[in-house]
């Protein structure tokens, strides 16, 4: 049995009140306890502060636990400087979180507790803190088999599945669909329960997900709001629903709830997407999380879990010796410069290009570890471009990443891309904050498919 309790339930900020009573005010905080008792918290919002008194009355100090961050979004670390354990000297936590490429979670957390912000520093703590940097892959925490997998967010964020005791359970916030496209431009968010999706990072998300029995889902919209915030990195729960159900989990708890969204209005929400269910004939259990739940979770064992190569999660590294060279196309001068702008601050080596000819020219001499195209740059256009490449001579450009731009990316769209070997879409108009994040994970991800450990 797997022992599941929420401590903190809402997104972006923290909304306590009498509004918010029953699923709670406090930002996102969950622990998870297996069979064998080993302390694994998601996340350290705000709702880390009663979990951390809870602990300390209960089993007393010292105490030792295992802390899984999805990214450090203030709504998930606010709880971190307010978590008693680790005032205590002889606790020991192990805290795990996005990082590579000279990005750490020590030095994230060492920023929050400045003199300026906080009056104890991380350095004074009294708990032993082991931190570990991760990426897409596998990691173990006693009995608890672990795969990370990147979200969709404007900051570098992960997911996490963890497999104990024939227990599944993915812990999948912030994530903002890959597959839309932009309002009055055809249909949007996941395809229908059932329907496998055109776009590989839509699988690849619900396959993450895959027989799950309990996935915690961001849901901090509705399809009706969520026209106004594309591009910031959050899931209608309409289309939590349907990830659940196209991976065929059991239960979904929404999640990350809008900070504007009061008890009642999440009563409505729930009962919309329960009526979602049942008009796609599903049998999917489905819940708001409400602080202080509890679930125990019996299971006898979900599918096999997504595998990234047998990838190690964590990396130790520090900043690349050679700055990674990125090939930036687009006829837009524009776009060329947001995208510029937004990625420079991560060291990377820039290069451009205003038309496909220029651009194929450049990539076959260059060589980047990264491509960013126009899908209909004058001369070649996108596809045209990767089809070149991926039949190209050298083993190199069979497998770099190449991720097409465009304003309709939707299945109907993106077929063909994929087909020819595209590895991603990024629609347009885009978030500079997400696309800084996308190209973040990209280049992890080819890091460790060729081994490079940065």
């Amino acid at each position: 049995m797997v022992r599941v309790r929420f401590w903190g339930t809402r997104g972006s900020l923290a909304t306590p009140g009498p509004t918010t009573l029953r699923y709670g005010g406090n930002t996102s905080c969950v622990e998870v306890r297996p069979a064998d008792g080993t302390l694994i918290v998601l996340d350290c919002g705000t709702g880390a502060h009663r979990l951390g008194q809870a602990l300390l009355a209960s089993a007393g100090p010292p105490v030792r636990g295992h802390l899984l961050i999805t990214h450090t979004h203030w709504d998930h670390i606010q709880g971190f400087p307010f978590f008693a354990p680790l005032f205590v000297s002889g606790s020991q936590w192990d805290l795990y979180a996005p990082g590579g490429r000279g990005h750490h979670l020590e030095a994230t957390l060492a920023g929050q507790m400045e003199y300026t912000y906080f009056p104890v520093t991380l350095e004074q703590l009294g708990a032993a803190i082991r931190f570990h940097d991760l990426i897409e892959g596998e990691l173990s925490i006693s009995r608890t088999q672990i795969v990370t997998h990147y979200m969709n967010h404007p900051a570098l964020t992960l997911g996490y599945r963890l497999e104990s005791d024939g227990v599944v359970i993915v812990y999948a916030l912030d994530h903002e669909p890959h597959g839309r496209a932009q309002p009055g431009k055809g249909d949007v968010g996941p395809p229908a329960a059932g329907v496998p999706t055109m776009h590989r990072e839509e699988q690849r998300h619900i396959e993450f997900l895959a027989g799950a029995d309990l996935v915690i889902h961001d849901a901090q919209y509705t399809v009706d709001e969520y026209p106004k915030k594309i591009g910031w990195g959050h899931t209608p729960a309409e289309w939590a629903v349907d990830y659940a159900l196209a991976a065929e989990a059991k239960r979904l708890a929404l999640f990350h709830h809008d900070p504007l969204r009061d008890d009642d209005a999440l009563d409505r929400l729930v009962e919309l997407c329960r009526q979602r269910v049942v008009s796609a004939g599903g049998r999917l259990e489905v819940f708001a999380a409400a602080e202080g739940q509890v679930l125990e979770l019996e299971g006898q064992g979900g599918r096999a879990a997504p595998r990234h190569r047998q990838v190690k999660a964590e990396v130790t590294d520090g900043v690349p010796a050679v700055a990674p060279t990125v090939l930036v196309a687009d006829d837009d001068p524009t776009v060329v410069q947001l995208l510029v702008e937004s990625l420079q601050p991560d060291g990377l080596h820039l290069l451009t290009a205003a038309d496909g000819e220029t651009a194929l020219r450049i990539a076959r001499s260059e060589r980047p570890v990264l491509m960013l195209l126009d899908s209909h740059i004058p001369g070649l256009e996108g596809v045209d471009i990767v089809r070149s490449l991926r039949g190209d001579s050298d083993p190199y450009f069979w497998s770099v990443p190449v991720v097409l731009m465009t304003a309709k990316a939707g299945p109907e769209n993106t077929a063909a891309g994929f087909a020819a070997g595209v590895t991603d879409y990024l629609p347009k108009p885009f978030a500079p904050a997400l696309v800084r994040a996308r190209v973040r994970a990209w280049l992890l991800r080819g890091d460790a498919s060729t081994g490079r450990r940065m």
